[in-house]
């Protein structure tokens, strides 16, 4: 016992808290238009180089942080910067190696 509490009751309290914690923290996060069904299928590319390097700043003399095969899609931003699209905080990949999906909307 712990100040009068059976610690059985602390530890359940302590897990329940924690679940309710990550509900909450969670509940900001939305699915994509494409994962809930939305009209709008944002920006989504497929990649037409053979292997494409995914970098984590828009030039090829930033790190090289992932990389993608032919045909692989991912979702991406409407942002192009020196040649270079944004996927993704930290990520970017080059322009001309991607394509959009049909019915995407990358601007």
């Amino acid at each position: 016992m712990i100040l009068g509490i059976p610690k059985r009751t602390i530890i359940i309290v302590a897990v329940l808290a924690g679940i309710g914690l990550i509900y909450v923290l969670g509940a900001n996060e939305r699915p994509s238009d494409a994962e809930s069904g939305g009209g709008d299928a944002g920006c989504k590319v497929r990649v037409t180089a053979d292997i494409l390097n995914v970098r984590a700043g828009p030039g090829t003399d930033t790190t090289i942080v992932g990389k993608f095969q032919q045909d692989a899609e991912t979702e991406a931003e409407p942002v192009v910067q020196d040649g270079f699209r944004k996927l993704a905080e930290g990520r970017w990949a080059a322009e001309e190696f991607l394509r959009p999906v049909d019915g995407a909307s990358c601007g």
